[in-house]
């Protein structure tokens, strides 16, 4: 009885402007107001792509000291582990050419040893005393996630990669509301997103539409216009890996995020790491980047 007043009385517009006047339906509660971005910066579609190609063709060759941490998990997995910190070398130099160097935490002996030229890569782990070749791209989805960790993720990850002349691109703006953790402070952020784009696929049937997907989506943030993200698409447009950066530290002449998050939302993976230091720019030889698999060690082949 009570809804059915209550309904016919929301039905009747002039009683219901009165009850709204003086103040019977609604009750008003105060919210904190977020803090808006004192500097804001605008930037067109070819200044981003201009920059973006700038800071990749800025950098020849790469060698940084890190911390390297791993999770794997999620809410599919019902569960995460947190695996502990370890420091890792890593050694980059375009245009493919990588390698990455880790050590096993507190003895400090070699966890794991890999090298890649752009095309294939090699991969020694001394501790299980076995290796793994492959392709740099994933052709045959692996049930374990690591094996999907291909030496491509990383270079692009720490390049952004180039947007080429006959790319496509849509810049859409985007605000976000954040708290911080330690004030519980909320405030506003302003981002411009760079779309590079291209046709989907011929479909089944035929589509009166032209449908473009995803390739890659660089964030910005408009007070300073430096990236803070870089989501990578599959071919289908399913988001593969998340790139995250952290404020931007300079090293030499040039800026890197201090940070570097990896995520692989669909293997439910994560990797976090933290330069502690970084020279740019100096000669890195070619056995710099090669790597003997010793004899007896059981070698894995990847597709």
């Amino acid at each position: 009885m009570q809804r059915g007043w209550l309904r016919r009385l929301l039905l009747c517009p002039p009683l219901l402007c009165l009850l709204l006047m003086t103040g019977c339906l609604y009750h008003t509660r105060k919210l904190e107001i977020p803090n808006a971005p004192t500097v804001e910066l605008s930037a067109d579609a070819a200044q981003l792509v201009s920059q973006t190609n700038q800071a990749y063709n800025a950098i020849d060759t790469l060698k940084a000291t890190v911390s390297l941490q791993a999770s794997v998990g999620g809410a599919r997995k019902g569960a995460v582990t947190d695996y502990t910190p370890f420091r890792g070398f890593i050694r980059l130099r375009k245009p493919k050419m990588l390698r990455v160097l880790g050590l096993l935490p507190v003895v400090r002996s070699q966890a794991f040893d890999l090298v890649s030229d752009g095309t294939t890569f090699k991969l020694f782990i001394p501790p299980k005393n076995e290796a793994i070749e492959g392709k740099n791209s994933v052709t045959t989805k692996s049930t374990n996630p690591m094996m999907d960790l291909r030496p491509s993720l990383f270079f692009n990850s720490i390049l952004i990669p180039p947007i080429g002349p006959d790319d496509q691109v849509i810049l859409t703006t985007d605000n976000n509301l954040h708290q911080d953790p330690k004030t519980k402070k909320w405030f506003e952020e302003h981002d411009y997103l760079l779309s590079i784009v291209r046709a989907k696929g011929p479909a089944k049937a035929p589509s009166p539409i032209h449908e473009l997907i995803p390739e890659r989506v660089i964030r910005f943030n408009r007070q300073n216009l430096q990236p803070i993200e870089q989501d990578s698409y599959d071919k289908d447009g399913n988001i593969e890996t998340i790139t995250e950066y952290g404020p931007m530290q300079t090293f030499g002449s040039e800026k890197i995020p201090g940070t570097i998050v990896i995520k692989r939302p669909l293997e439910e993976f994560q990797i976090v790491m933290k330069i502690q230091d970084l020279v740019l720019n100096q000669p890195l030889a070619d056995d710099q980047f090669e790597l003997e698999i010793p004899q007896g060690v059981p070698i894995k082949k990847l597709d």
